[in-house]
């Protein structure tokens, strides 16, 4: 029987700001080596959840354990310790536009000092390789990359470290439907390759079917379903429901001024 703690546990995360609740007690798990899709429309909170797992955000009560340790509160040089696990392809790239594309895919490694120039160089080669990007790209810039390479250079940055735990932000946002299924494909490669646990958040279910082993719908800053992908047309759910086929019709309103 397999005892180890979830790679990734919530329990109970509240957070607010002012009087507007985002996050009302969230408790979720990340197995180790599971690919959890949280899924949600804008304005749900779940930027917020992702912040306070890397210590962005400081939760107003709750647990955050990763590997079973609790990482609210913990001092700040444990923190920077704990975030070396975690990788993150940022959901508009987030590529420093005064670097070449080898220096942002290492820049990780190059801040910490962990390795020098040409070493760094090297890495960043064959981490654009494992994403599909031929080594004469390093030397570019990110405006001269289309969005679907800029896409792949973040994610290249996101493996660099060898992450044990990669965040998936909104990773399709902006690509057209075929580009996005490339990019959703070299997550699934990626991730298997590195051995990583993911934890994505999107509001792309086609994206979301395709990377997730489960699925958690964040709603009212509450887990209100969760299970396996493939459990999800058949949930039960009527906001689950209405969510994933795009209804307008349903308990879901939108904010709509005439």
């Amino acid at each position: 029987m397999n005892t180890a703690p979830p790679k990734i546990r919530l329990r109970g995360v509240y957070k607010a700001f002012g009087k507007k609740k985002v996050l009302d007690g969230i408790d979720l798990d990340v197995g180790v080596g599971e690919s959890v899709v949280v899924i949600g429309g804008s304005g749900t909170g779940k930027s917020v959840m992702l912040k306070s797992i890397l210590g962005l955000l400081r939760p107003d009560k709750g647990s955050i354990e990763v590997d079973g340790e609790e990482v609210i509160g913990m001092s700040a040089r444990r923190r920077e310790q704990v975030n070396r696990k975690f990788g993150m392809l940022f959901q508009g790239g987030a590529l420093f536009d005064s670097l070449p594309v080898w220096e942002n895919v290492a820049f990780g490694v190059l801040a910490e000092k962990r390795m020098g120039r040409a070493a760094a160089r090297d890495l960043a080669v064959s981490k654009l390789a494992q994403v599909g990007l031929a080594s004469d790209v390093a030397n570019l810039f990110p405006a001269e990359l289309s969005g679907g390479m800029q896409k792949r250079v973040g994610l290249a940055r996101a493996i660099a470290g060898d992450p044990e735990i990669i965040f998936f932000d909104e990773p399709t946002t902006g690509l057209d439907p075929i580009m996005a299924d490339v990019i959703n494909n070299l997550i699934v490669k990626t991730t298997r390759e590195v051995g990583a646990t993911a934890l994505s958040i999107t509001h792309d279910m086609a994206s979301a079917r395709k990377i997730a082993h489960r699925i958690a719908m964040l709603y009212e800053g509450k887990i209100i379903w969760a299970g396996p992908v493939a459990d999800i047309d058949n949930s039960g759910n009527a906001h689950v429901d209405q969510f994933i086929h795009g209804r307008a019709e349903g308990p879901i309103k939108m904010a709509v001024r005439a």
